[in-house]
């Protein structure tokens, strides 16, 4: 109970101490005194400011994230000492700046410093707790896309955006959601575009190009994304053909020595052949798998595919079967 109560003690002079501070965090670069007393669109518009500007400081989402949190931690201990509740307000900004960084995360999942946002939520003002901000497309004053439709009039409104660390971060979530659907039906194209985004965001991070120039790069990412879309239609291959096709076809030597009018009827035959030893769970049984690993090897042999690379694609293709069995058994 002493330790409880000392834990208590030490938040409530955390709190007391960063609430009194220039504007805690960044606030000595960033003013949002305007915040307190502005209608719902300004303030939707402040958020969006305060996160373009931790977004532009070196690490700063993560250091901002991070002290976000152990101020929240802090403040849900101290709770409900008088000094402590008078700096809800501005933790409430806080929270709801932060709340928009997350949303950026990518594969995070997990119900992060849950019990703490409770707490929180139930002494801070609803209107500007993070979970009933606006979402953030639309706060951002762009229509939201749908995540298989990245047209060109969506794609313009980003390159035009103001804030260029949020369209940054905008699309880069997109299109990484956009890669990972794929990756659960092509894993050849969902890796090669997975290349492209973070070979872009590599040379960003070091500095070797502009936020400009990597919108555009993103920008270009996502037409490559849709063209990817139409090359079953050009071959003449259904979704699951394709996936296939690329399987063999990833190999420069294979492709060039056997041409697309090969590949792609070994393409659809590897579709006919595996579908017909894919019995339900045979990913977990070896027997099984050791079969269809030699229904591959066959037909790889009966089109002439290059000895020295079956094996390299006779693991990519039953990696690729694995990927759709879900799909099939559904």
């Amino acid at each position: 109970v002493s330790q409880m109560f000392s834990e208590k003690a030490e938040s409530e002079n955390i709190v007391l101490q960063m609430a009194a501070e220039d504007r805690v965090l960044y606030g000595h670069q960033f003013n949002y005194e305007e915040y307190f007393d502005a209608n719902v669109k300004k303030k939707l518009e402040i958020i969006l400011s305060a996160v373009e500007h931790v977004l532009s400081l070196e690490d700063g989402k993560n250091r901002y994230i991070r002290e976000v949190t152990a101020l929240s931690k802090a403040f849900s201990i101290a709770l409900p000492h008088d000094q402590a509740m008078d700096a809800k307000d501005e933790i409430a900004f806080f929270q709801a700046v932060k709340a928009r960084l997350v949303k950026f995360e990518t594969g995070s999942g997990g119900k992060t410093d849950f019990e703490i946002e409770t707490a929180i939520k139930q002494v801070i003002d609803q209107a500007i707790v993070s979970e009933q901000v606006v979402d953030i497309f639309d706060a951002a004053g762009i229509k939201k896309p749908e995540l298989s439709v990245l047209d060109d009039e969506f794609l313009e409104e980003m390159r035009d955006m103001k804030h260029k660390n949020l369209a940054l971060e905008v699309l880069k979530k997109l299109l990484n959601d956009e890669i990972k659907i794929r990756s659960k039906h092509n894993l050849v194209q969902s890796r090669t575009l997975m290349e492209m985004l973070e070979s872009s965001i590599k040379r960003y991070q070091n500095n070797l190009i502009t936020a400009a120039e990597i919108i555009q790069e993103m920008i270009e990412l996502a037409k490559e994304i849709k063209e990817a879309d139409k090359r079953g239609e050009k071959l003449g291959l259904s979704k699951d053909e394709l996936a296939f096709y690329d399987a063999v076809a990833d190999n420069a030597s294979a492709k060039e020595l056997l041409g697309d009018e090969v590949l792609i009827k070994l393409a659809r035959e590897l579709v006919i052949k595996v579908k017909e030893n894919a019995t339900i769970d045979w990913t977990v049984k070896d027997s099984v798998r050791k079969g269809m690993r030699v229904a591959i090897k066959r037909l790889l042999r009966k089109y002439g595919y290059p000895p020295d690379l079956q094996l390299m694609a006779t693991d990519m293709v039953l990696s690729q079967a694995e990927a759709l069995a879900d799909f099939w058994n559904n």
